[in-house]
């Protein structure tokens, strides 16, 4: 402890020096001491911002590339106010936010948080198994590998719980593996060592080594005899907010050959295409800042000693941490996966020339999710064309189209092995699979590890322990338990796309951290003299009011879609009980403070 004293008060009088000559001398002090913004790095970059880039690709091409960089520059603008309100006051948040706006908003806070980690562990457990399964070991962990033949050959019963067993044993056994290396690895933060130090940096590069694979096959591509479209790549950063309910334009012919406006399988394949860019959009924006992440970095600014004094540096280290490197990689993986997947058919689907029908393959894991689709186009039609009070589906439906059948391809859920595909331009086939698997495996042990760590850092803070006790252990297990039963959860194909339907629920509960923290950006009995006035606060709220307002509304659109009046009267009870708790709290203060000028006369 004394040791993180002294090296706290040797960094600071570094920065009072590097302040006062100004320059280089600062830059290079901050570039020195940031930290925190790469901690956040660490987790933004992981499997759910990874899967959220390859399915942007593969659902709006080039035209999608503005939302990533929009998201986390808003999300920036948060997590900057954040550093500010806990440099500003030295004190940890979740205290602050109970005893200055309302506990009802605290506690909200920090629920929030703790049902995030678990949320955003189970795709990271789902992510790991797949290419475990498809990419490195597909002998041993795949299909047909030891470890399938045992579940079935132990869980032999007609129940259904034994058969469930039999066909999740292989993913629970992975899972079980993986969460004691987790667990390892989370309880040694605090102990550190050369151990922990080497595994962080065999994960680091071996991150930093895919994210350079997807530079490469950019810059491969640019050369190849058929180059990208850099003009459509520059058209895809300017924001076009209509494909929240809009196609793609890429899709616009191929829904004009399947009927005309107002056609009812052609208004089936619009709702499909637009409900799933929806979801990728708000996987995309609930990954790229999360709300877990606005608990990690003020705690992480503390517990290195951090003070008012280091307010420019968070802000600094912000953007050179975590806002640079993550647009870079995630353009370089949307560009790579929408010049290898858009609009093309999975591998093994192929068009009839005289036809124009589709040649499904025989077998393998998108074959189900193919005829799925087609099956859901038929029951929508079928009901549509059914006559009021009919029981039985009309007999005359026409079936799906060629164009609809390569459309219903298209949109079938890629897998590792298809995202392993996208750097087949730079590496070949069998290189790609290792790089990509290994890679993903990296960021995604990192990424538990972190959001152990976090679960562990909330369940102490709500129960008032020290980090590091047994309090903060027992929290770390919540969240890795709880992504580790991943397939209780999900039975979806595609074990990548766990990560955008989880994200969209983890995007519901971004607005209570937004919210909470303007508030405390605007608390007086909070922030005291350091609370920003004219001008600055002026900008300070115009900034952060409208980071909150879309993630608030775009928050409130989901969860209509998804639970519609119920989800919304249980946002309204909350939303009152928290005003009438914080007025309360207010006219208490009032009060106090009354009484108190009184006894003083």
């Amino acid at each position: 402890m004394k040791h993180d004293e002294s090296r706290a008060a040797g960094e600071l009088q570094m920065l009072t020096e590097a302040l006062q000559l100004g320059g280089w001398a600062k830059l290079r002090t901050y570039v020195r001491l940031s930290g925190p913004g790469w901690i956040a790095s660490a987790i933004t970059l992981g499997g759910g911002s990874l899967a959220a880039s390859l399915y942007l690709g593969v659902l709006g091409g080039y035209s999608l590339l503005w939302l990533q960089p929009l998201a986390m520059f808003l999300g920036m603008i948060m997590m900057s106010a954040i550093g500010y309100v806990t440099l500003s006051t030295g004190e940890r948040p979740f205290p602050s936010i109970n005893r200055h706006v309302s506990p009802v908003l605290g506690w909200g806070w920090a629920l929030a948080v703790a049902a995030a980690n678990v949320i955003w562990c189970m795709p990271q457990f789902s992510l790991a198994n797949g290419v475990l399964t498809q990419n490195l070991l597909p002998n041993l962990l795949g299909s047909r590998g030891p470890l399938v033949r045992l579940g079935t050959t132990t869980f032999t019963g007609a129940s259904p719980t034994q058969q469930w067993l039999a066909a999740n044993f292989d993913k629970l056994a992975v899972s079980a593996v993986l969460l004691v290396l987790c667990t390892v690895i989370t309880w040694s933060y605090d102990r550190g060592g050369w151990g922990l130090r080497l595994y962080e940096t065999v994960l680091k590069i071996t991150v930093a080594i895919i994210v350079l694979c997807f530079f490469g096959v950019v810059l491969k591509l640019t050369f190849s005899e058929q180059p990208l479209a850099w003009g459509e790549v520059g058209r895809g950063l300017v924001p076009d907010f209509s494909q929240f309910w809009t196609p793609a334009r890429t899709f616009l012919p191929i829904l004009a050959r399947i009927g005309p406006a107002g056609d009812p399988a052609r208004e089936f394949w619009t709702h499909t295409i637009v409900r799933s860019q929806r979801d990728v959009m708000i996987s995309a924006v609930a990954t790229a800042v999360g709300i877990n992440m606005t608990l990690m970095f003020p705690y992480t600014m503390l517990r290195k000693g951090w003070r008012r004094e280091h307010r420019g540096l968070a802000v600094f280290d912000l953007a050179t941490g975590m806002l640079v490197p993550y647009v870079l990689a995630t353009g370089c993986v949307v560009i790579a996966s929408a010049a290898r997947f858009h609009t093309e058919l999975p591998e093994g689907f192929a068009v009839d020339a005289a036809t124009g029908q589709v040649a499904a393959p025989a077998g393998g894991p998108k074959l189900q999710p193919y005829h799925d689709l087609l099956a859901q186009r038929d029951a929508r039609l079928a009901a549509a064309e059914a006559p009021a009070g009919a029981h039985d589906p009309p007999s005359g439906l026409a079936p799906a189209s060629g164009d609809e059948q390569q459309l219903a391809a298209m949109l079938v859920s890629r897998d590792a092995m298809d995202m392993a595909a996208a750097l087949e331009p730079l590496t070949g086939r069998l290189v790609a699979n290792y790089v990509f698997g290994l890679g993903v495996l990296a960021m995604v042990l990192s990424t538990i590890s972190i959001l152990m760590l976090i679960s562990g850092f909330v369940f102490a803070e709500m129960m008032a322990f020290p980090p590091g006790g047994f309090v903060h252990r027992a929290g770390t297990l919540v969240a890795g338990l709880g992504g580790a039963l991943w397939p209780l959860f999900w039975t979806g194909q595609s074990k990548f796309y766990l990560a955008v339907v989880n994200s969209v629920f983890g995007f519901m509960l971004l607005p209570f951290a937004y919210v909470t923290f303007v508030l405390l950006m605007n608390s007086h009995s909070l922030l005291g003299p350091d609370m920003p006035r004219g001008i600055r606060r002026l900008a300070w709220n115009l900034a952060t009011g409208i980071s909150a307002t879309l993630a608030t509304a775009g928050a409130a659109y989901m969860i209509w879609d998804r639970s519609r009046y119920i989800g919304m009267a249980a946002v309204a009870l909350y939303v009152v009980l928290a005003l009438l708790v914080a007025v309360n709290q207010h006219n208490e203060a009032r009060r106090e403070s009354s009484g108190s000028s009184d006894l003083s006369t």
